[in-house]
């Protein structure tokens, strides 16, 4: 896989200076629970970044419930924890990889390649017999240059035109019930963008939470052409990120990600909303 890196690969890199772990566990609702998880134990050299303070920007009335955090604010995180454009950055989570391929994304928006998801997550990694500390490291600062890539990115008007032009497949990435409007625990509004194809974000990954193999991701989007210009979205940005990696695993080339999705969409009152199975 081109973005995925096994827990052998990363083993065996542990003290490799110029390979920096990321640990992103956070769970929604309970917004200290990552970061204390973190604090207990984490894999050997891992650093922290939190969903809600440094991968997203403060809430406000459009943008979503998870919106672009300030590139300003993320690049001296970024460069804090030691990551400049020659460092080898691995993310990892315990949510079946919904905020590791957050973290994933936004270096890839930033211009950073050299970035991938640990499949399997934390739990797995114990279980392996891997090791884990509770040792926080410090690292020396480095440089982070961002080089923005507004190709992969997807604003409410780009989301907008597709809907009334066509000019886009959607892929609504929660599940199906949130997407037909049977319901809806987080937002206020249910339903789904008109025109929008719902493909679950938790079938990136098999029943044992281990990333499906490109083929099997394939299967998944074989209704689309690979060239197709796809928009993907989920309730606020981040579980639609799983579903984006999938795609380029399974070699799509023009994947944008919605960033504010469901939940900025429908905080503009003349957005159209669907329900139903279409």
């Amino acid at each position: 896989m081109n973005y995925i890196v096994s827990h052998e690969w990363l083993a065996e890199r542990l003290h490799d200076d110029n390979v920096r772990i990321i640990d992103c566990r956070f769970y929604l609702g309970d917004a200290s629970r990552g970061i204390n998880e973190y604090i207990r134990d984490h894999i050997p050299g891992a650093l922290y970044f939190d969903l809600e303070k440094d991968l997203s920007g403060p809430v406000q009335e459009h943008g979503g419930r998870h919106p672009l955090p300030s590139i300003d604010d993320l690049v001296t995180k970024l460069s804090s924890a030691g990551i400049d454009g020659t460092m080898t950055v691995v993310a990892y989570d315990e949510q079946d990889g919904a905020m590791a391929a957050r973290f994933w994304w936004l270096l890839r928006y930033l211009g950073h390649e050299r970035v991938y998801v640990l499949d399997g997550g934390y739990t797995r990694w114990k279980e392996a017999g891997y090791p884990t500390t509770s040792d926080i490291i410090t690292v020396k600062k480095r440089s982070f240059l961002p080089a923005l890539q507004p190709s992969l990115l997807a604003t409410v008007d780009d989301v907008r035109h597709a809907v009334h032009e066509s000019s886009a497949i959607l892929i609504d990435s929660r599940e199906r019930k949130r997407y037909s409007g049977i319901e809806e625990p987080i937002d206020r509004i249910a339903g789904h963008i008109p025109g929008a194809q719902n493909i679950f974000w938790r079938e990136s990954v098999t029943s044992e939470g281990k990333w499906k193999q490109p083929s099997e991701q394939e299967k998944r989007f074989a209704s689309f052409r690979k060239k197709d210009p796809i928009i993907v979205y989920c309730g606020s940005g981040v579980t639609a990120c799983p579903n984006v990696l999938a795609l380029y695993e399974a070699g799509y080339t023009n994947v944008r990600l919605y960033v504010g999705s469901w939940s900025d969409w429908i905080s503009y009152p003349d957005n159209p909303i669907a329900t139903g199975e279409k």
